[in-house]
């Protein structure tokens, strides 16, 4: 039997748990508190991945997506400008503090608007809902009247799992003082309509919640309070709302009260980065984007990393020489997908392939340069993508092939420019040192024996060999001489494939003049 694909796997444990209905809900959101990394994009290419699935089995989706750009401000991050602005905002919700790259209307809208951005290149396209707008708009006073009617009722499920308990008179409700803007506000004497408010600023007054726009759920309250306003049927979490007690936990309980159940439900892990050449630091505040990632990895491969990994296993997107692989690995599948070549779990090869597209899977098996291949062609050609792609000219069937090998291209020069160990880097010397002179015979045979002919990767190969055989010297006398000549190290890519790559009269050239 085949083994089905982890988003089909969740599908039906939807249908069997919220019954076979003709649409689903299914639902992401994160606070655009700062830069949304690559940890965060797991939630959301999840949802996708399970809505794509949700369709494939017949069924109409909505897929909404909250910022929940409502949220106080607690934290500067470490990587924004203009560092005091904003540090004299925090407490206050993170939709009225001004963007400091003075781009977009608010700092929040500057991370949403990355974010959307980012997340379309790899066909991610939801209805974003935006929290602050809802909450203004007075949406949700039906939910919060909900809340503070069943006070008891919330403070004794959220009891159940703290060590300290929350105090007999506590109501569910925070918000924003409409003086000085921060939540420093405490709530008292609620009497059905009325709330009387406090702010550590000075300000009072006694709120008619059916009016007031600046109030708002807290989060363990707010979650499942919108699981029921919007219907929804599945959300995953990461790790942190997971655990017994957690935001899930004592949200299936409260939802009760809004007569509503909670979604399914699905954990999902951690992401760490791999290799990034210094770049990638926490402490200073610099974290991976979508957008980091689609600078080395083309979209569909972003999308197979995911689909490829179960949702609740730990993994690393890789920045070193792991790239070379992930392409290598990538290619293999979609050649699996077109039957160029075999696996025994081959139905769910196919399978993660068509999620991992970010439209629809091409007709045929386009052409694929190999990533490893690529990178020597580009330093070879000064990283010059036109005159690389020129090189594969005769292997190109036509223009889809030609668009696919200038994508790959782009992420290869990418990816040499910020992320290739400096050992991995080269450039082709353009004037050459002179050799020993012991070296003289045998570079004189290496130029006659090139230009002779045509040859193979492997021809050459076993020829290099031969000489050396001939002239006595080991192969690593050899093969560092060769380096040294063409590129100024002692190693480098596989020595024929590479000179043939240059060109056999490039290479002849440049050895002729290093005797």
């Amino acid at each position: 039997m085949a083994k089905m694909h982890w988003a089909d796997v969740i599908v039906k444990k939807i249908i069997g748990e919220k019954g076979d209905k003709k649409k689903y809900t299914v639902a992401a959101g994160i606070t655009p508190s700062g830069t949304v990394h690559i940890g965060n994009f797991r939630e959301i290419i999840t949802v996708d991945l399970v809505a794509r699935a949700l369709r494939d089995a017949g069924k109409e989706v909505r897929f909404i997506y909250s910022w929940d750009d409502y949220d106080v401000f607690r934290k500067v991050p470490k990587n924004m400008p203009k560092q005091d602005m904003l540090k004299k905002n925090l407490r206050k919700p993170i939709v009225d503090i001004e963007d400091p790259f003075g781009k977009e209307e608010s700092y929040a809208r500057h991370f949403e608007v990355e974010v959307e951005n980012d997340v379309a290149k790899v066909g991610v396209k939801p209805e974003y809902l935006f929290q602050a707008k809802k909450y203004r708009d007075l949406e949700y006073v039906k939910g919060i009247k909900t809340a503070l009617e069943n006070a008891d009722r919330i403070r004794d499920l959220l009891n159940e799992h703290r060590q300290v308990p929350l105090a007999k008179g506590w109501l569910p409700l925070t918000g924003f003082c409409p003086e000085c803007g921060t939540d420093k506000i405490t709530f008292s004497d609620y009497s059905g309509d009325k709330i009387k408010m406090a702010c550590e600023c000075g300000f009072k007054e006694n709120v008619d919640i059916a009016k007031a726009k600046f109030l708002k759920l807290p989060w363990r309250i707010d979650w499942p309070m919108r699981w029921a306003y919007e219907k929804v049927d599945f959300e995953p979490g990461g790790k942190d709302h997971s655990t017994t007690g957690g935001s899930f936990d004592t949200g299936k309980g409260i939802v009760e009260i809004y007569d509503w159940t909670a979604p399914s439900y699905l954990m999902y892990n951690f992401i760490s980065i791999k290799g990034g050449a210094g770049k990638i630091s926490s402490s200073s505040g610099d974290v991976v984007t979508v957008g980091d990632c689609l600078e080395v990895y083309e979209p569909e491969i972003v999308r197979w990393l995911f689909a490829g990994t179960r949702p609740g296993a730990e993994f690393s997107i890789s920045f070193d020489l792991d790239v070379l692989k992930i392409y290598e690995d990538f290619d293999k599948c979609e050649r699996i997908y077109f039957g160029e070549q075999k696996a025994k779990d081959e139905e769910h090869q196919k399978r993660i392939y068509e999620l991992s597209m970010v439209e629809k899977a091409p007709k045929k098996l386009l052409y694929q340069p190999s990533f490893r291949h690529l990178t020597n062609n580009l330093q070879i050609n000064d990283l010059d993508i036109e005159k690389t792609v020129d090189f594969y000219q005769n292997e190109l069937r036509d223009d889809d092939d030609k668009e696919k090998l200038r994508k790959r291209a782009v992420c290869a020069k990418n990816w040499i420019g910020k992320y290739a160990p400096e050992e991995f880097k080269f450039s082709i010397n353009e004037t050459v040192s002179k050799v020993d002179v012991k070296f003289k015979a045998l570079i004189e045979d290496v130029v006659k024996q090139l230009v002779k002919r045509d040859w193979t990767d492997k021809e050459l190969h076993e020829e290099f060999y031969v000489l050396m055989k001939k002239h006595d010297i080991d192969n690593k006398d050899f093969f560092g001489l060769m380096y040294g000549v063409l590129i100024g190290k002692e190693k480098g890519p596989q020595l024929a494939s590479f000179v043939l790559t240059i060109g056999r009269e490039r290479v002849a050239a440049l050895l002729k003049g290093a005797i």
